[in-house]
């Protein structure tokens, strides 16, 4: 299966969650913001969105700082 992530092309080799994507990336779930074809996907359905070989994801993460 193949995804646009940030602009650029990855290559998965089985289908899966937008959280079990972000857990592969090691990102935290509530710390990140999740475009799915050009829609926000709010955070309460990152388990329940399936991902389909073509999808194009922009993810932005939140970092602290002082």
């Amino acid at each position: 299966m193949q995804l646009i992530i940030n602009g650029k092309a990855r290559d998965f080799p089985t289908t899966f969650s937008v959280a079990e994507l972000l857990n592969q990336l090691g990102l935290t779930c509530g710390r990140v913001v999740v475009e799915l074809n050009r829609n926000i996907l709010a955070a309460d359905h990152h388990s329940t969105t399936p991902l389909k070989n073509g999808d194009s994801l922009e993810l932005i993460q939140f970092v602290g700082g002082g």
